[in-house]
């Protein structure tokens, strides 16, 4: 059997196709049983069970998710809520990219030289990431009281709050969801998922308009045409999403990133970046990014960065939610029909899913009993 396509097995009576099915990069385990294909998918420290649905004719099967797990035009996603409001995640696969930004890109690097120094970056796993910034609606739910500027509509983002006070967000939420373990991206995921594939200035192309980044359009991007400048937030969801569902990477609010600040980026490639030492040390620097609606258009770019100390509040800064990959189980077995003929190992591959722009290095298990299976019961019907 071929690692990748099909084989087709003719007979007097009947053809059949058979396709190697790969461990989805969001699965902790594959395995069949007299049920047939299923996944374990972990959400909130609990492995749950997805099943693969056959197709009925010619054609491809696809996995059936069940609540709060769901699937559209841009992939995977899982709904999370609390108090009545929900956050949707999207599964990021892993895969590589070009981090920073090429020499001939316009307006790069404007504050410090070297800051956008392009490189290859590989992150050999996926991760979850919110769809949105967090909430003026969420921030509510979570802590009780509301700091933002801008309150006239409470899908807003919620701003005027620190990297500190992100951490307090976070370690509140993880204890109200036992199991979530919620973070802030790092600055490589948040780069990676805002581009979705693309290597132009934008998610969006070359360059961008109001209508689809919420952005000061008094000053567009290199010789793009002037338009509305909103001078405040708008709500989440108001303009278009990137290519992998992700809704105001560019403008509206800057983002808080995990890492601490790192002046010049590397030319060489890196794995898995974290960012560098020193993150515990009061008053280091922590990175932001995406720009914001007081920004112009060269400051919204997929590869601008900026730093602020992590005590510092603005009506132009919020956050967004990652999940990574504290959500993998920590043992084995266990789950409906005792998941019999399991494959071993939880290593993480690509899924093959063409949205993405790379694909990760490592094993991928393939569900080889389960093609046997096919062989045998083909062979007894001929």
């Amino acid at each position: 059997m071929p690692d990748n396509g099909t084989v087709s097995i003719q007979s007097a009576h009947s053809r059949i196709e058979i396709e190697a099915i790969s461990k989805p990069s969001w699965a902790s385990n594959l395995w069949r049983n007299v049920n047939g294909l299923w996944a374990g998918l972990v959400w909130l420290g609990k492995e749950e069970f997805q099943h693969w649905y056959f197709a009925e004719s010619l054609g491809v099967g696809n996995w059936a998710f069940a609540r709060p797990f769901g699937s559209d035009r841009y992939g995977l996603y899982v709904d999370l809520t609390i108090n009545s409001i929900t956050q949707r995640f999207r599964w990021i696969e892993p895969g590589t990219f070009l981090m920073g930004s090429p020499e001939s890109e316009a307006d790069r690097e404007p504050w410090t030289k070297g800051s956008e120094t392009q490189h290859p970056v590989t992150l050999t796993q996926g991760f979850w990431l919110a769809d949105t910034t967090v909430t003026q609606s969420l921030w509510q739910a979570v802590m009780g009281e509301n700091p933002s500027s801008f309150t006239d509509n409470p899908n807003n983002p919620v701003e005027q709050v620190s990297w500190n006070d992100s951490q307090e967000f976070i370690k509140k939420l993880n204890s109200l969801l036992p199991g979530l373990q919620a973070k802030l991206p790092t600055e490589a995921q948040w780069e990676y998922a805002c581009r979705a594939g693309t290597t132009t200035p934008f998610s969006f192309g070359d360059n961008i308009t109001p209508e689809q980044v919420n952005y000061d359009g008094n000053n567009p991007y290199a010789g793009g045409k002037k338009g509305l400048y909103r001078k405040k937030t708008v709500p989440v969801k108001s303009l278009p999403a990137n290519p992998w569902g992700l809704y105001e990477m560019h403008g509206n609010v800057w983002e808080w990133c995990q890492d601490v600040w790192q002046e010049k980026l590397p030319a060489s490639p890196v794995k898995d970046p974290e960012g560098v030492a020193g993150g515990d040390q009061a008053g280091v620097l922590r990175v932001v990014r995406g720009g914001s609606w007081n920004d112009n258009g060269r400051d919204v770019r997929s590869a601008i960065r900026g730093r602020n100390d992590p005590a510092y509040r603005h009506d132009d800064i919020g956050f967004r939610l990652a999940l990574g990959l504290e959500l993998q189980p920590a043992q084995q077995g266990g789950g409906a029909a005792k998941q019999e003929e399991r494959t071993a190992g939880t290593q993480t591959g690509a899924s093959g899913t063409p949205r993405q722009a790379g694909s990760a290095p490592g094993a991928v298990d393939k569900a080889g009993k389960f093609i046997k299976g096919l062989f045998d019961k083909f062979r007894k019907n001929t």
